[in-house]
């Protein structure tokens, strides 16, 4: 939740009008010249806004499991559970089998449990065990977020009946580069997903990926189409391409660290409300690139061994940077 520092922001130093906190009216030329500024002064206006809405050292712990893996007729370049990977569909798990998960997560310090599967959207008696699971995750005292690709509203309105606190739909890229990414679903697909969500008055959580071979424009553009929706995103994950053998984009040349870090620092600029999270991708980051990160407004992590199939930090590791940095569990 924003501090009690919300809404203190100083008048300029910021790059914003006096008194304003959050704008839905960012122009792509003033996002690009937010990424071309010199790395010291990105870095002091994002960790400006960022201490106006939260605590600094709080960062927010979050589970995320797979509740049905592969099988996904989609053709997302980037995706192993996609048609292309062929990966082995899986069944999707037992309700108690999901809820011991949770209860694990729990223990281990997490405040949010994130449930995915690889669906093009779920079939609606697949919805009513998927909310059974978001009850049973609820009823732990845990937030709850679930995946389950594009959704009808009234699918929507069965999940926040169910108690779902957060669903996630990413936007992944640029309008511009999305078609060399998929060609299974359109991008206003994604947003009339994002809408019905929204209408049903569940939380959003939206972002992206970047190192898919995207230029900067693209990174832009997506930060561009998530910080001018009419209601930002409460969660914008923020992930690094997993390159994985037998997707499309297994062979992608690495993205420049700081150009990453970038990425970060503006979307903490242009979204200042939001939680802006580490998602996937963080097995491949030094723990110096995860504290410029965090340093640069990224104020959220995916706890945990495996991120749906792909790697991610041991649990161990996660807690080890925290302690190194002075930082802290949010709630804790």
């Amino acid at each position: 939740m924003p501090g009690a520092a919300a809404g203190a922001v100083a008048g300029g130093v910021l790059g914003v009008s006096p008194g304003a906190v959050v704008r839905h009216d960012w122009t792509r030329a003033e996002i690009a010249d937010l990424f071309a500024l010199p790395f010291p002064e990105l870095m002091f206006r994002a960790q400006s806004l960022h201490r106006a809405f939260f605590d600094p050292r709080a960062v927010q712990i979050s589970t995320l499991l797979s509740i049905k893996t592969g099988g996904c007729p989609e053709d997302c370049g980037y995706c192993p559970q996609s048609a292309e990977a062929g990966l082995k569909a899986s069944r999707l798990m037992q309700v108690e089998a999901v809820l011991a998960e949770a209860r694990a997560a729990k223990a281990r310090g997490a405040g949010r449990f994130c449930m995915g599967a690889a669906w093009r959207s779920p079939k609606d008696h697949d919805l009513e065990t998927v909310c059974a699971m978001v009850e049973g995750v609820k009823a732990l005292g845990l937030e709850t977020c679930v995946t389950l690709g594009m959704l009808r509203p009234d699918q929507a309105g069965r999940l926040k009946q169910a108690g779902l606190d957060y669903y996630n739909h990413n936007l992944d890229t640029s309008p511009e580069f999305y078609g060399q990414i998929i060609t299974t679903r359109t991008y206003q697909d994604r947003l009339d997903t994002l809408a019905a969500v929204r209408d049903a008055g569940i939380n959003v959580c939206c972002g992206g990926i970047v190192g898919m071979g995207e230029d900067r424009d693209d990174r832009v553009g997506l930060i561009h189409s998530l910080a001018t929706l009419a209601q930002h995103p409460e969660s914008v994950p923020v992930n690094l391409l997993v390159r994985v053998d037998g997707t499309r984009l297994a062979g992608a040349k690495d993205l420049d660290p700081f150009e990453f870090v970038r990425t970060v620092a503006v979307a903490r600029i242009t979204m200042p409300a939001s939680m802006v999270r580490l998602s996937a991708g963080r097995e491949a980051m030094g723990p110096e690139m995860q504290a410029l990160c965090f340093l640069a407004g990224a104020n959220s992590i995916f706890y945990g061994e495996k991120l749906l199939t792909t790697p991610n930090p041991e649990a161990d590791k996660d807690i080890a940077l925290l302690h190194a940095l002075g930082m802290v569990p949010m709630g804790a």
